[in-house]
């Protein structure tokens, strides 16, 4: 994988999060406390829906932190060598996941 297919391919998976983090934007809203017990069952499924989202946002924020970082390592030409370690990242891992920091061997800490 070439430096600018991973520019794309970070670019393309940037702009999903955003459509996605857009879509969902109002399942985090403030749940309304209602007092009959229909009320109160439909507010626990809204908060469990609203811990969904939000745990849902917090994985899409994490990602997208890598994804600019991996865009700023291939700004820098640093793209593709393991912060780690310093090696080459195996070009499967990347193809699989051009955001990833660091090699197999880093990763599962065996360096």
């Amino acid at each position: 994988m070439t430096d600018e297919d991973a520019r794309s391919a970070l670019e393309a998976r940037l702009a999903a999060l955003d459509r996605e983090a857009g879509a969902n934007a109002d399942s985090r809203d403030t749940v309304e406390l209602q007092q009959d017990s229909v009320g109160r069952l439909s507010r626990m499924d809204a908060l469990q829906r609203q811990a969904m989202a939000q745990a849902q946002e917090r994985r899409r924020e994490g990602e997208r932190k890598r994804i600019l970082a991996a865009l700023e390592r291939i700004e820098e030409g640093e793209w593709g060598y393991c912060l780690g370690c310093g090696e080459e990242i195996a070009e499967q891992r990347l193809a699989h996941d051009p955001s990833v920091p660091r090699c197999v061997k880093c990763a599962s800490g065996k360096s």
